[in-house]
C-alpha cells in the first residue's frame, strides 16, 4: 500500500505496469477499464472506483481512494444505486483485507456507524465484518 498517492499519476504510472491495448474486439468493459488506468487516479470517479475495484483492478491504489470517499459519503453512489461503492469495496476477497489490516479496520468503522441500509448492504456489511473476524 503506498504510503502516499499522487494523484496526479495514474494506475499505470503508480504501479510501473503499462497493459497493452486492448484487443479490436474488446467489450466495453475491457476497453472502458484499460482506459482508466491511464487517467490520474485524481480524476476518477466514484463510479470509475467502483467499476476498477469491483474487478480488482489497482486495489493497492484504489481502496484507499474508495475508503476515503466511503468515510465521507458512506452511500457513494455510481452509477447502478446508492452504495454501490460501499458493496464493490466490501466484497473484495478476505485476502485482500488480510493485506491492507489498516484499511479494513478503518472500514469497519465505517459501516460500524451506518444506519437504515438495505437487508441485502447489510447483508454485504455483516459477511464483510464476520470474514475479519474468523480471520
Amino acid at each position: 500500500m503506498p504510503a502516499s498517492i499522487d494523484r496526479s499519476r495514474s494506475l499505470e504510472e503508480l504501479e510501473g505496469d503499462r497493459w497493452p491495448a486492448p484487443p479490436a474486439d474488446a467489450t466495453y468493459l475491457m476497453t472502458t477499464v484499460h482506459a482508466l488506468r491511464s487517467r490520474p487516479v485524481g480524476t476518477l470517479t466514484v463510479e470509475d472506483l467502483r467499476l476498477l475495484t469491483g474487478h480488482d483492478v489497482g486495489l493497492p491504489v484504489l481502496l484507499v481512494l474508495a475508503v476515503e470517499v466511503l468515510r465521507d459519503n458512506p452511500p457513494a453512489e455510481g452509477d447502478m444505486y446508492e452504495g454501490d461503492l460501499l458493496r464493490a469495496v466490501l466484497t473484495r476477497s478476505p485476502a485482500v483485507w488480510n493485506a491492507y489490516p489498516d484499511l479494513a479496520r478503518r472500514l469497519t468503522l465505517i459501516v460500524g456507524g451506518l444506519s437504515g441500509l438495505s437487508p441485502d448492504l447489510l447483508s454485504t456489511v455483516e459477511r464483510f465484518v464476520g470474514s475479519l473476524q474468523s480471520s
